[in-house]
């Protein structure tokens, strides 16, 4: 499937082009095809469940071979429910879907290891589906957040489990627009394996300390944009993985643009660390940071590795950020919340043959400019996979403590670039070839 252009996609997922794609009527509006929330009994008080009633307007939805699906002004308090084909979801002015905070109501089996849990808002094998607003969808995940973050502390790197928020598995033609989404157990939205969709003008929010509340993780899904979205949460803002290889594809993630957003609180634009099914043509730019623990990110580690390619960031401003540039593979000891390793020095010791070893190849930032924190950051291969064919352009960083390491990496370019670091040089620079410094590891001028 080739993937649409921008302006070509966005015309076909407008309200319009939605509908048309969706239902097959003509026209805007709810007037035919239309399921309003309330005339299945849901009362929207914010005390009584309305779990039944959404179910049953979803099924009818499905059944008439769909429509749009209506939640008008109020708090409609629910367990799991279950999307439909063929549905428009839509949270009108003053509605909110507000997940129960209970955890027997989202269990889905215990096991002797553990309990698995069903996600608040599901999709599967579903095909032109959307989610919009302008409402909002709270995951009510306080009450999660605590334990959670106890056993992380417990043991370093754990995450317990727990419900993501909206999850959508093997789907075609999916939209999220103008809606918010807050507050979820743990991720916010997860496409997996999808195809084909549009996140246009949603926020996202979580407090800064609530664990692991990523806030989009697209997971092995393809034709994706995710514009003008404003993201402020206790983990990665966006994370593009691939966790395995897809059979009949070459990249399980491939052909991603993240324009025009703002990455407030959180861990930043990630891609990783699942990356065995690999991933191919991201493009970010034209986007803020602000305050994120980290700004741009790849990173993986040996075990969870594949091919990361054709990567492009443009036209980025960074302010307060802890570093600007992180690609690594040693993945979990690159950032103040992720789980140390004792030494990188371990680390290579206990590779062997059989580990899935990271490549990054082909990275292309241009027109970025940041100040940070400590570090301006790290890009840092493997003895064995050295990052390649990296360029920096029109870069401009300014640290508060040490500069720019660049290690086990080759093919490195430096075009315009200035790093300034208030503790020691700029770049630091190991086992890697670097084009664009002179033989004090100064930046050649232009």
């Amino acid at each position: 499937m080739k993937s649409l252009s921008p302006n070509l996609t966005r015309l076909l997922w407008t309200p319009v082009g939605l509908l048309i794609l969706a239902v097959g009527l003509p026209g805007t509006g709810l007037a035919a095809g239309a399921f309003n929330v309330r005339d299945f009994g849901a009362k929207g008080d914010g005390t009584n469940l309305d779990t039944a009633a959404i179910q049953k307007a979803l099924n009818a939805c499905g059944k008439a071979g769909g429509g749009t699906v209506e939640l008008p002004a109020g708090t409609y308090l629910s367990k799991p429910l279950t999307l439909r084909n063929r549905t428009v979801f839509q949270l009108d002015a003053g509605a909110k879907l507000q997940a129960t905070d209970d955890p027997a109501d989202f269990i889905k089996e215990k096991t002797p290891t553990g309990t698995n849990f069903n996600h608040f808002l599901i999709g599967k094998n579903l095909d032109s589906v959307a989610i919009v607003g302008p409402g909002v969808i709270d995951g009510a995940g306080a009450r999660w957040w605590v334990p959670a973050e106890e056993a992380r502390r417990r043991i370093p790197g754990y995450t317990l489990p727990r419900p993501n928020l909206i999850v959508l598995t093997s789907c075609k033609n999916v939209r999220l627009e103008n809606i918010t989404l807050q507050n979820s157990p743990k991720f916010h939205f997860v496409p997996t394996d999808c195809d084909g969709v549009l996140v246009s003008n949603v926020t996202i929010t979580a407090p800064a300390h609530a664990a692991n509340t990523d806030a989009i993780d697209p997971s092995a899904s393809r034709h994706m944009i995710i514009t003008r979205c404003r993201i402020d949460v206790g983990d990665d803002n966006i994370a593009i993985k691939a966790g395995k290889k897809m059979e009949g594809r070459e990249f399980a993630s491939e052909d991603i643009t993240v324009t025009d957003c703002t990455f407030l609180h959180g861990h930043g634009m990630s891609i990783g660390s699942e990356t065995v099914g690999g991933v191919r043509n991201v493009t970010v730019r034209n986007c803020t940071f602000e305050g994120t623990e980290n700004g741009i990110r790849i990173k993986s580690q040996r075990g969870k590795g594949g091919v990361v390619e054709n990567i492009r960031f443009s036209d980025i401003t960074m302010k307060n950020v802890d570093p600007a540039i992180t690609f690594t593979m040693y993945y979990m000891n690159n950032s103040a919340q992720d789980t140390p390793q004792s030494s990188a020095a371990s680390v290579e010791a206990s590779a062997n043959a059989d580990d899935r070893i990271p490549v990054y190849r082909n990275i292309h930032i241009k027109n970025l400019t940041a100040t940070c924190q400590r570090s301006a950051g790290t890009i840092m291969g493997l003895p064995e996979s050295r990052i390649s064919n990296v360029v920096l352009e029109n870069v401009r960083i300014s640290a508060g403590t040490t500069g720019l390491t660049i290690k086990n990496a080759k093919g490195i370019e430096l075009k315009n670039v200035r790093v300034t670091a208030a503790k020691g040089p700029a770049f630091i620079v190991q086992n890697a070839k670097v084009e664009g410094l002179d033989s004090a590891g100064n930046p050649k001028p232009e």
